[in-house]
């Protein structure tokens, strides 16, 4: 007889202080015992857009919130972190500190749903380094994967020119927990519901979803199944009517008259289908009947199908848009920027060929032109002024929440608002146009004076 019982391998409060890599906790014991813990600042952004993007959207600066409000290090995690051969020679005096650890840090953040590009810090954190250093991994991933689907799902939203579109997207992500933060990522892109019911329930987002082809098949007759469907959903009768014959089940589909709500495409050339569906609908009397199609759309097939003349009304997209298929991973990173040292502020950066950062701490400031579209960015020091936007605002002081959470809703009108703010240049979905973002005189004698000081040109 087995004992072993099945692991959900759920994040939940107590497990997510271990949901980091194992180098953040190597080097946070190493801080202590050397007692090397100097007050630092990180900051988290993307070094370069990925191919074909010109913009992205901020998301998941709530979920990172959570995180810092809510981190702490019990028991079991902390017995289990002793038992591990590399804390062998580690002081019990660090496992009692991580028990107290609390996040004490100020925090800086571009509201989500504002638009971002490359090299532009997203999040500004300032703490005791163990601190900072700790919640790098959680917070890349979360920002990371929601900015990413965020302007992917801004994208499939601009393609389909104000039409619905629904994420459908649960079943393919990767994983549950993705499916979730995936159906909010694409609400703050713009679509307008999700088939998700946790999401929709925890955030407030219209749930939306009819039936599987497996209903229909489940019927040994076609028509009876629409029927009964309708019996029980008379005020949300949309059919899949593809399984066997689009036309034919088209045709059958019109036999619930005028209460039909609409129908669904999911395979099949959609853009000639849903000519010769909307006919058989029109000819019916029926002109009030919406056309959905699904099945692996992405924001080049619904281009396409509407410049070809399809007839659609919404799209239900999924596996394309919440694994951003042709870009599926960004490459956010967070680098220390500042340390406090004996009262000094002393600016960090790299030098890597490829990846030098830009040190010390920043703001990004946004520019308008005479029409109020955005113009250009400069990112510059916190104590720079410019007649612009700064766009980092204060979130967290001394571990204390200072910002008024926005819900979902507020942050996708945000992003709207951003998306109509930006040249229509930048909204190409072929051609990759590339932002002015500046660096502010300020910083550049910042960079030339810390590359000096470590003997670089």
């Amino acid at each position: 007889m087995y004992s072993k019982q099945p692991e959900p391998l759920f994040l939940n409060n107590a497990n997510m202080c271990i949901a980091t890599d194992l180098y953040q906790l190597t080097m946070i014991a190493g801080y202590f015992e050397c007692k090397k813990n100097h007050r630092s600042t990180f900051e988290l952004f993307v070094r370069n857009l990925p191919e074909k993007r010109s913009y992205l959207i901020a998301a998941g600066l709530e979920q990172a919130i959570y995180y810092l409000k809510n981190l702490k290090f019990t028991g079991e995690y902390l017995k289990y972190l002793k038992s591990l051969p590399i804390f062998k020679k580690v002081s019990k005096d660090f496992f009692d500190y991580l028990r107290n650890l609390r996040f004490s840090g100020d925090v800086y953040a571009i509201p989500e749903g504002t638009i971002i590009f490359a090299n532009e810090p997203i999040i500004r954190i300032t703490a005791p380094i163990i601190e900072t250093q700790i919640i790098e991994t959680y917070l890349l991933s979360m920002m990371n994967y929601q900015t990413l689907i965020a302007s992917k799902a801004s994208r499939v939203v601009h393609a389909a020119g104000g039409r619905d579109v629904i994420d459908f997207g649960t079943r393919r992500a990767h994983g549950p927990q993705a499916g979730v933060l995936a159906a909010r990522a694409c609400f703050i892109g713009g679509c307008t519901g999700t088939s998700n019911v946790l999401a929709a329930y925890e955030l407030g987002i219209p749930p939306i979803g009819t039936v599987a082809h497996s209903w229909v098949m489940a019927y040994d007759d076609e028509y009876e199944s629409y029927e009964d469907f309708h019996k029980v959903f008379p005020d949300n009768t949309i059919l899949l009517i593809d399984t066997y014959d689009t036309i034919t089940g088209a045709r059958l589909a019109t036999g619930i008259g005028k209460k039909l709500k609409g129908v669904r495409l999911d395979s099949g050339d959609i853009t000639l289908l849903s000519k010769k569906v909307r006919r058989i609908l029109d000819n019916a009397g029926l002109r009030h009947v919406k056309i959905t199609a699904s099945g692996d759309l992405n924001e080049y097939k619904i281009s396409h199908m509407l410049d070809k003349g399809a007839p659609l009304d919404s799209f239900g997209v999924g596996t394309e848009m919440v694994t951003s298929k042709d870009v599926p991973a960004l490459g956010g990173v967070y680098k220390l920027v500042e340390q406090e040292k004996e009262g000094r502020l002393m600016p960090k950066m790299k030098f890597s060929e490829d990846k030098a950062t830009y040190p010390a701490k920043k703001q990004v400031y946004r520019f308008l032109n005479n029409q109020g579209m955005f113009k250009k960015d400069i990112v510059g020091l916190v104590d720079e002024v410019f007649d612009a936007n700064p766009l980092l605002l204060p979130v967290m002081n001394k571990g204390k929440l200072l910002y008024k959470i926005p819900t979902v809703q507020q942050i996708q009108r945000l992003a709207k608002k951003n998306i109509s703010l930006l040249p229509d240049r930048f909204k190409n979905l072929d051609c990759k146009a590339l932002y002015p973002v500046k660096i502010s005189k300020g910083l550049k004698q910042v960079r030339d004076k810390t590359k000096r000081s470590k003997g670089k040109k």
